[in-house]
């Protein structure tokens, strides 16, 4: 298993620390071009309550260094763009807002999430000059390879676009990393396995992935699913279990991101356990330590 924080001092040879910043794009699976309110598990602030509120670029960079200089002398950082959608916009405001980051000395990679969905000719020609600048990551919220639970998420596609953007994306040298979410209402531990031996065979393989435990936040549509007919959520042990089993069954050169989520504690309703961010890692790690 490849983790996050040896690979990036490895490739940079130095430490490296993710900056949350916003690009100040929506999303449509929120303004009606796809659909409306997005995803069933998606919050008010589109799963980027801790990036930066929207402001130039420099100024997002700089008090976003000075919040996690508090715990890290890192010099080097990944410009993270996680809010929303990060290439869906205007597309000249996008490659300018993009390259101005890259040209930074302090930032040494660019990671843009994002739906498979929005990724046409004009975002793909973008994507392949910001990466000749820098590395750029690319992530897709897959979640599931279930079109059932897919619908019921209001994802807004079907796994044939996750397909075509995933092949685009390789072809033109991008690093992609994919999301997955466990427990989603209606789905096993089976069907979770299967969305994770399916990521294992992707050809040209995956560069990284993103592990998680569904969070159900105040204000999101899952989270009246929720209150309305109450669905089983795993356990710590049973999630660090299926975490274990995932990153064995992924291939070796497959970075682990992440293998929990960092719910914002004012908005979690459940799982409560998830909050204990060092007990469930290390829960996690004793689990994975039993499977090697």
């Amino acid at each position: 298993m490849i983790r996050l924080s040896d690979f990036l001092k490895e490739r940079f040879g130095e430490k490296i620390y993710r900056l949350s910043l916003s690009s100040g794009c929506t999303c449509p699976n929120r303004d009606g071009t796809v659909g409306y309110g997005g995803c069933s598990f998606c919050s008010e602030g589109g799963s980027g309550e801790f990036a930066a509120d929207p402001a130039p670029i420099d100024v997002q960079i700089e008090d976003a260094k000075k919040r996690i200089l508090k715990k890290t002398d890192a010099e080097k950082y990944i410009a993270y763009f996680q809010a929303y959608t990060n290439t869906y916009g205007d597309i000249e405001h996008l490659k300018a807002l993009y390259t101005e980051t890259l040209r930074r000395d302090d930032i040494a990679a660019l990671s843009l999430g994002t739906r498979p969905d929005c990724l046409g000719d004009e975002v793909m020609e973008m994507l392949m000059e910001l990466r000749s600048i820098k590395p750029v990551w690319i992530e897709l919220g897959l979640q599931t390879i279930h079109e059932k639970t897919a619908e019921r998420i209001r994802r807004g596609y079907a796994l044939p676009v996750f397909e075509r953007a995933y092949e685009r994306l390789k072809s033109a040298g991008l690093e992609v990393i994919v999301h997955v979410i466990f427990n989603l209402p209606g789905e096993t531990r089976e069907d979770m396995l299967e969305t994770v031996r399916y990521l294992s065979r992707l050809e040209p393989g995956l560069d990284g992935v993103k592990l998680q435990m569904l969070q159900i936040l105040e204000g999101t549509d899952m989270a009246e699913e929720y209150r309305r007919n109450p669905f089983p959520l795993m356990s710590l042990e049973e999630y660090s279990d299926l975490i274990a089993e995932s990153v064995s069954i992924l291939p070796d050169r497959t970075v682990i991101h992440r293998m929990t989520g960092d719910g914002p504690r004012r908005l979690l309703i459940a799982p409560l356990w998830s909050l204990d961010k060092k007990r469930v890692l290390n829960t996690i790690n004793r689990k994975i330590k039993e499977y090697c």
